[in-house]
C-alpha cells in the first residue's frame, strides 16, 4: 500500500502541487502563484530556467523534462494532484500526464471544449491571453480546443505584458486590470458571436470580475478550474442519502469540517 499523503495540520486536507515558472513579479491574491488565493493547502515548486521568454515565447522543448521531474517531486511529497502557473503548458498536457503518478491540470484552456458545449447555438468561447502571437492553433488543439478559437492578447508593449515579461518588482493592480479588460473588449468587438471568455493566463484571475462587468459575459479562469479539480481529488463532492419519503437529500461529508472547506464548496458551481 502506498503511504497516505500528509495532511495539512489545520484543514486536514492533502496539498495540491503547483509547478511554477521561474519569474520574479509580485503574485497577488487571486493569482495562481499566490498561496492566499486558495482555501486549501498548496505546495509550489519553481522549475529553474522556465522563464516566460523561454517557455512562452521560445517554446523550449528542453524544459519538458525538468517539468516532469518537478511534478514527480511534488507527487512524492504527497500532493494529490498538480497544476501550473502558466496556461501555455497545455502544450505538454499529454506528455506530463503520461509521466506523472497523479492527475495534472496544466491550463485554464483545458476547459474550452466543455464551455463551447454549454453555450447556446451560434455562440462560441473566446480567449484572452498573455500573448496572442504565441497562442497558436497548435497550442489550442493541444488543449482540446478548436484551432480557430478567437483569441485576443494584452498589448505586448503594455503594462501587463511588460510586468510579467520583465519581472518588475512592483505591480499596479488597476493598470494590470485595464490591460486585460481592453483585450477582452477587443475580443468581443471583433467576434460578435462570443458567448463566454476564458482567461488563459494564470495571472489574470484577479481581474476576472472587471472583465465580466466590462463585456457582460461569463468569464472562466484558472482559479475556478483549479478549485473544481481539487474538490474532486480530495472528495469534497456532495453525498446523497435516501430519506424516509424515498427522495434523496444532499449531505456534506462530515470530514473535513472547516470554514475554509465550506467556503471552497460555496465557490464551486
Amino acid at each position: 500500500m502506498p503511504p497516505e499523503p500528509p495532511i495539512h495540520p489545520e484543514l486536514r486536507m492533502p496539498p495540491l502541487g503547483i509547478l511554477a515558472l521561474d519569474t520574479s513579479f509580485p503574485r497577488i491574491p487571486g493569482d495562481v502563484g499566490c498561496a492566499a488565493t486558495f482555501a486549501f493547502p498548496v505546495r509550489y515548486l519553481t522549475v529553474p530556467g522556465a522563464t516566460v521568454d523561454e517557455l512562452v515565447h521560445r517554446g523550449d522543448e528542453r524544459l519538458l523534462q525538468p517539468f516532469i521531474e518537478a511534478g514527480r517531486t511534488l507527487a512524492a511529497a504527497g500532493c494529490i494532484g498538480i497544476t501550473t502557473t502558466c496556461g501555455f503548458l497545455c502544450r505538454w498536457q499529454q506528455a506530463l500526464a503520461a509521466e506523472l503518478p497523479v492527475p495534472i491540470l496544466t491550463s485554464a484552456l483545458l476547459q474550452l471544449p466543455a464551455i463551447e458545449r454549454m453555450l447556446p447555438h451560434g455562440s462560441r468561447a473566446g480567449v484572452v491571453t498573455y500573448s496572442a502571437a504565441d497562442l497558436t492553433p497548435e497550442t489550442l488543439a493541444a488543449a482540446g480546443a478548436r484551432p480557430d478559437t478567437p483569441v485576443a492578447g494584452v498589448a505586448p508593449d503594455g503594462y501587463f505584458a511588460r510586468t510579467i515579461r520583465e519581472g518588475r518588482a512592483t505591480l499596479d493592480r488597476a493598470r494590470m486590470s485595464a490591460d486585460v479588460v481592453t483585450a477582452a473588449q477587443a475580443l468581443v468587438k471583433a467576434h460578435r458571436d462570443i458567448g463566454a471568455i476564458v482567461l488563459e493566463c494564470a495571472n489574470m484571475p484577479p481581474y476576472r470580475a472587471a472583465v465580466a462587468k466590462a463585456v457582460g459575459l461569463p468569464v472562466f479562469d484558472a482559479v475556478s478550474l483549479i478549485e473544481w479539480f481539487y474538490a474532486a481529488l480530495v472528495g469534497l463532492a456532495r453525498n446523497y442519502a435516501p430519506t424516509d419519503c424515498g427522495t434523496t437529500t444532499p449531505l456534506l461529508q462530515a470530514e473535513p469540517d472547516t470554514r475554509a472547506v465550506r467556503r471552497l464548496i460555496r465557490r464551486i458551481p
